[in-house]
């Protein structure tokens, strides 16, 4: 469709052309003619070649226009191989995105105990191995109890604990009594101290003399003790290492304290 529209804009360029050509035109003003007499006035005669270029020029046009629709049905041919032969836009590549890097997890820390001494605590360090990445060991005060007695256990009857009374007595002690009623009825009684220290003296003196004697702490007694502090591995729990090292206890800890 788009040739035999081309055909026909070519012929009438054609038509035109040669139109224009063929068209007659005026003719050049004449040159004044010189009225002196005696002098003879040249003509100019026309010939027959006078159409001759006019052909010529329009076989030249056509030629030309010839040439031109040419050219463009030539250019309208090769725009689809050209466009065929554009390379198609690949997409483009996103840029590189860095990946954050990973938060760091918190250290997490605890207390293990208590221990009756230092050294059992060291024993419990040395079983934790590379799970403790940070240890320390200290030692907490105890709470002694409001006071201390001592005694021996109820007897059977009421003639067995006096008859233990009198052996007592008959060893040099004295500060005594036999309980007569309540859970300890027939028990006796050899004193009640505000210290620890005083009752274990008493204590350690009737063991000496061959009797079964016993110390009881009146209210609650917390005995000193070692605690262990542990900065954990990642991926250990607190249980694990409380069973590992056997306390009896675990509490949580800040960190900071462990620097």
């Amino acid at each position: 469709m788009l040739t035999r529209f081309l055909i026909v804009i070519l012929a009438v360029l054609n038509v035109g052309v040669a139109l224009w050509w063929l068209a007659p035109r005026p003719q050049a003003a004449s040159a004044p003619v010189s009225t002196e007499p005696g002098v003879a006035t040249l003509e100019l005669l026309p010939g027959p070649a006078t159409a001759a270029p006019q052909v010529a020029v329009s076989t030249a046009a056509a030629d030309a226009a010839n040439a031109s629709t040419g050219n463009a049905l030539a250019a309208i041919t090769a725009a689809p191989a050209a466009v065929a032969a554009k390379p198609a836009i690949e997409p483009a590549t996103p840029p590189d995105v860095a990946t954050p890097p990973a938060k760091p997890v918190p250290e997490q820390c605890v207390s293990l105990g208590p221990f009756a001494d230092a050294a059992k605590a060291q024993a419990a360090i040395a079983a934790l191995g590379a799970d403790a990445l940070r240890s320390r060991t200290r030692e907490t005060p105890g709470k002694p109890a409001s006071s201390y007695r001592v005694f021996i256990a109820p007897a059977a009857t009421r003639e067995e604990a006096q008859a233990t009374a009198k052996r007592i007595v008959e060893a040099g002690f004295s500060d005594y009594f036999i309980v007569s009623q309540g859970e300890e009825a027939n028990a006796v009684a050899l004193g009640q101290y505000r210290n620890r220290e005083g009752a274990q003296r008493r204590l350690s003196s009737l063991e000496a003399a061959g009797f079964p004697a016993r110390l009881a702490a009146n209210g609650n007694e917390i005995p000193p003790g070692w605690w262990l502090d542990v900065a954990m591995r990642a991926g250990v729990t607190p249980a694990a290492l409380q069973q590992r090292t056997g306390a009896g206890q675990q509490q949580s800890l800040d960190c900071a304290r462990l620097r």
